[in-house]
């Protein structure tokens, strides 16, 4: 047999990555794909529709894991509960900025947002967690930086959106990482502490007669029921990998996803991608290649 303590932390931390992966693939490519296919529909009543969803499905999986209890105790918990309205009210502001931001022709700061992101994190990491990054980490982030510099100069303002964006999902994945509770019951209180403004807002939009569910279309009603799910699975996801990895190692894979977007542009879209785009995206590519490298030589062995 291996050692214990460092086998245990190498199971731990090739499953934080599996985790991250599949969380920064579904922001990168199906969660995109998704919403393209509800562009008839208003912004706010997306956004509704996957906070109303996403607690039924987060629901659904509690009581199909029996973890009723654990709800229950979660709830019970001053800590967690204030905790948790906390990482609600950032995922909240994100989804609406982001949503603002998509419908106001803002594209070009949305993306820049979730490249300023895993920067933030890194910086979060180092200043609340005590984190510590190797030399050739710091030139990764660095040369990571630098990339998102280019892409902000290259939009010629100031990247506000962008700005919020980062901010409002970097505290969420701060606060979630030290909330003392699992994924699953996190996400759910979340949503649940979410649930009660979204069912006013579309209870008002069918009073109004603005609603645009359930009016004859089911294959608009199929996509925003599964909602549900590409709002809570990545972000189950992500915060198990939170739970698993350094802030800093999340931060810097966490670039995947707007890769994701821009190959899901580029070649499905045909969206444009000068010189400065490229420039911008070989050194955060560089900058990934050398971190990984770095993680994997200090990783732990068996």
């Amino acid at each position: 047999m291996g050692s214990g303590p460092e086998t245990a932390e190498a199971r731990r931390t090739r499953v934080g990555v599996l985790y991250a992966l599949a969380a920064f693939f579904m922001w990168g490519l199906a969660v995109p794909l998704h919403f393209k296919l509800l562009s008839s529909i208003p912004a706010l009543q997306i956004l509704a529709h996957r906070i109303v969803w996403a607690s039924l499905f987060a629901l659904g999986l509690i009581l199909a894991f029996r973890q009723w209890n654990k709800l229950v105790e979660a709830v019970l918990s001053g800590k967690s509960l204030i905790l948790l309205s906390i990482s609600a009210g950032l995922i909240a502001i994100n989804w609406l900025i982001y949503i603002w931001a998509v419908n106001s022709g803002h594209l070009v700061q949305t993306s820049l947002g979730y490249f300023i992101n895993p920067l933030l994190n890194v910086v979060l990491g180092v200043l609340f967690l005590k984190e510590r990054l190797h030399p050739a980490q710091v030139v990764a982030c660095l040369l990571a930086g630098a990339g998102v510099l280019v892409l902000g100069i290259s939009s010629g303002e100031m990247p506000w959106v962008a700005l919020a964006l980062a901010c409002s999902f970097g505290f969420y994945g701060l606060v979630r990482k030290i909330v003392p509770v699992t994924p699953l019951i996190g996400f759910c209180i979340e949503s649940l502490l979410l649930t009660p403004l979204a069912l006013g807002y579309l209870v008002m939009t069918i009073a109004d007669g603005s609603a645009a569910a359930f009016k004859g279309r089911p294959d608009l009603d199929l996509l925003l029921i599964l909602t549900g799910f590409s709002t809570a699975a990545p972000l189950i996801w992500f915060a198990a990998a939170a739970q698993r990895l350094k802030l800093s190692t999340i931060g810097l894979l966490q670039y995947l996803a707007p890769s994701g977007q821009l190959a899901l542009g580029v070649l499905a879209y045909g969206e444009a991608f000068g010189w400065i785009d490229a420039v911008a995206f070989g050194l955060i590519w560089t900058a990934l290649a050398i971190y990984t490298g770095s993680a994997l030589r200090s990783a732990p062995r068996p």
